[in-house]
């Protein structure tokens, strides 16, 4: 190629490139920060219509347009306006995906969540739904972006005030329209606080920093030992045989659809037939939860004091309830079906399960060559399950367990009825029924060699449609019934109940006279296995009535 087809081709690329307008950074962030507005911000500007009518809704999506200004303008630099805008673009079209089809609260605990969420999990989001709704939001924006040129200025005042005065006014603005919306937006985020997590792209924007910031300092410090004075009951001395407790905490499973319940048109419903049907175990219809996912709710389950007395910073820090044990003696096994241990088990024996969408079937499968491997001691196996974890309920189950129809055969929801998400939701708790009550017969098995155990608490709940809300994740201070009460089971052999002095009566009393909360677990656990430390609490012991 010739010196003249190269100067023909770039005077062609110019005279192209001079063709398309021209805006400034400043303009080309505002044109986007009112289609953000407009576009991503629908939960939002809904509620204020609900609220005070279209001219509210008029005003606060101008309010908006200002605030996303504001905060991105002292960033915008001509070399690099397009993309940024480009990336902002693309934050608030996905994640209003999930604040308006899910009612998702984009909070540091959720972002944090997102950062831990495997990649088997993370593809079941890829779904067509959400494609469809990023590849119709995000045309506009980044159609806009290449066809216009981003004007620079020379540098000199003149390219520091001119902005620095778009800036100013903009704020005024801001300021003047903030005054007559005052009293209708204090009172919507008062009634509704977890609406300020569904203003995109501000919203990630600010949650993302913390959570990153949060994960690396909890990656370079030491956990704070506690127990340090734990060791073995006089139980350990008499103890007849090896005794094992398996303890299950299962992944979003809601008390509300647990065992029996009642549907909308007043039919009635089994979802959990084995366990239900088991006189032996010792069912709690509801346990307040410590949280509303995993990454709150697990840690908290295994701290000393949880919900009652809540500091997260304090259990992220802290050694857990398995540090305690094993400080005593107790040989300790965790093995995760889910997205890890969240620092629960850190340093301490732990298997990452890889497998597929019924990952608890593998889960499962290995408890009966663990127990066959026990020769003595005192031990407690950990299974982690994948459960109930949404929004592909369909997917956690075989086609055995698909009992109500009919179903959500969707990883994204889409048009299915709530009907359907439950019939699906329910399914899945079928599935986990026959696993548990596998394992149940499994442990019984093994109870003439064995004093065995087994305790079954769910994480959290789940969101199925009630008040627009799926899923979960919910600050905990506004989240909904559905997403803080699960069910709990706890059985022991009779070897074990014998060893202690537990009557069989006293314990099938216990789920009428408590009132269980994840905050008892720590204590109760304690008990159970007979370790003794200044951390036990005899009055967060759900064991404590049938004391011999």
């Amino acid at each position: 190629m010739n010196l003249a087809t190269l100067a023909f081709r770039r005077a062609r690329e110019e005279r192209a490139d001079s063709a398309r307008p021209e805006l400034s950074p400043q303009i080309l962030l505002l044109l986007l920060a009112a289609y953000w507005s407009l576009w991503a911000n629908r939960p939002v500007l809904g509620m204020l219509y609900q609220q005070s009518g279209a001219l509210t809704v008029l005003a606060g999506a101008l309010l908006l347009t200002l605030i996303h200004y504001l905060l991105v303008a002292p960033f915008l630099m001509a070399a690099w306006t397009r993309l940024l805008l480009a990336v902002l673009s693309v934050v608030a079209v996905l994640g209003s995906y999930f604040t308006q089809s899910l009612g998702t609260v984009l909070d540091p605990a959720m972002l944090r969540n997102l950062l831990h969420t495997h990649w088997g999990e993370a593809r079941e989001l890829l779904t067509p739904g959400l494609l469809w709704h990023g590849l119709i939001g995000l045309v506009p924006p980044l159609l806009l972006l290449a066809l216009v040129r981003v004007r620079s200025r020379p540098w000199g005042w003149r390219a520091l005030l001119l902005p620095l005065g778009a800036w100013v006014l903009a704020l005024l603005a801001a300021l003047a329209l903030l005054l007559p919306l005052f009293q209708p937006v204090s009172s919507l985020t008062r009634n509704n606080k977890a609406l300020r997590y569904q203003i995109l792209p501000a919203a990630p924007l600010w949650s993302l920093p913390r959570s990153i910031y949060q994960d690396l300092r909890e990656k370079t410090q030491v956990r704070e030992p506690i127990g340090l004075d734990a060791k073995p009951g006089p139980s350990w001395v008499d103890a007849p045989k090896p005794r094992v407790l398996v303890w299950v905490v299962g992944e979003t499973v809601r008390a509300a659809n647990w065992g029996r319940q009642t549907l909308p048109d007043g039919s009635e419903r089994i979802s959990t037939p084995k366990t239900l049907a088991d006189a032996e175990l010792l069912q709690f219809p509801v346990m307040q939860t410590c949280g509303t996912d995993t990454e709150s709710s697990l840690p908290c389950m295994f701290a000393p004091v949880g919900r009652r007395d809540y500091d997260e910073g304090r259990i992220r820090r802290q050694q857990s309830l398995l540090h305690v044990l094993q400080r005593a003696g107790v040989q300790l096994d965790w093995r995760d079906a889910q997205s890890g241990c969240k620092g629960v088990c850190q340093d301490l024996p732990f298997q990452k399960l890889d497998c597929g969408e019924l990952c608890d079937q593998q889960l499962f499968a290995g408890l009966e060559a663990y127990l066959r491997d026990v020769k003595g001691g005192t031990h407690l196996l950990v299974l982690h399950m994948l459960g109930n974890h949404g929004p592909s309920y369909f997917r956690r189950h075989g086609p055995e367990h698909a009992v109500f129809q009919p179903g959500c055969e969707r990883d994204d929801f889409g048009p299915c009825t709530r009907e359907q998400i439950r019939n699906s939701y329910d399914n899945a708790l079928h599935a986990s029924d026959a696993l548990l009550a596998q394992a149940l017969q499994t442990l019984r098995a093994e109870a003439n060699r064995l004093d065995v155990a087994f305790l079954f608490t769910p994480d959290h709940g789940e969101s199925l449609g009630e008040k627009g809300l799926y899923l979960h994740g919910m600050p905990y201070a506004i989240a909904p019934r559905e997403q803080t009460e699960v069910p709990a089971l706890m059985w022991l052999s009779e070897g074990w109940r014998a060893q202690r002095g537990w009557g069989a009566d006293c314990l099938r009393r216990l789920p009428q006279q408590a009132q269980p909360q994840h905050d008892h677990l720590f204590h109760t656990v304690l008990n159970l296995l007979d370790v003794r430390t200044g951390l036990y609490d005899p009055a967060w012991d759900l064991l404590k009535p049938c004391a011999s």
